[in-house]
């Protein structure tokens, strides 16, 4: 029995300890993990093959961001860093690029940038090759821009494995 004179000697457990401890358990039952989330286009054979190489040939190390796990793990798609950049092979063009659009190019490489995220330079960024076939999009948080390095790294393998299908920025 416990009484003012016999005090309970545990030391209170914090809420985050609390959670950390939920969150552990429920992973472990569930089978969850950390993994980002990558939304797949669905292509036909040969552009899986091609996106395929393309991803092989992506660096472990992204602009100093390590590789991370991604979900599913067939995507097409890669992940680094946290917050992670993104690259997904496969995706259709945007609907609001046309042929008027800005064009960033870094090595050789066009990229399609919304106007709206040109504008805000701490904005999230989503690119888009030009010029490649299949398109290859990179969404990058704001917090690492400018994309420069990022686009130079996957310009690398988008010149090194995809097929030139038409002008780059023009």
């Amino acid at each position: 029995m416990r009484t003012a004179l016999w005090p309970d000697r545990r030391r209170p457990v914090s809420l985050r300890t609390r959670g950390a401890v939920a969150c552990a358990l429920l992973s472990a039952l569930a089978g969850c993990s950390n993994a980002v989330e990558i939304d797949s286009p669905d292509v036909d054979d040969a552009t899986e093959a091609s996106c395929r190489s393309f991803l092989d040939a992506l660096p472990s190390e992204l602009a100093d961001q390590g590789s991370v796990e991604i979900s599913p793990d067939d995507a097409l798609g890669a992940a680094w860093g946290d917050p992670a950049i993104v690259v997904t092979c496969g995706v259709p063009m945007p609907e609001e690029f046309d042929r008027f659009s800005a064009c960033w190019e870094t090595d050789g490489v066009g990229w399609f940038v919304p106007d709206d995220q040109i504008e805000d330079p701490r904005a999230d960024v989503t690119l888009t090759t030009i010029g490649y076939s299949p398109n290859v999009q990179i969404r990058l948080p704001g917090e690492l821009r400018p994309p420069d390095a990022v686009t130079v790294e996957v310009g690398a393998a988008v010149k090194k494995i995809l097929e030139k299908s038409g002008k780059g920025c023009v």
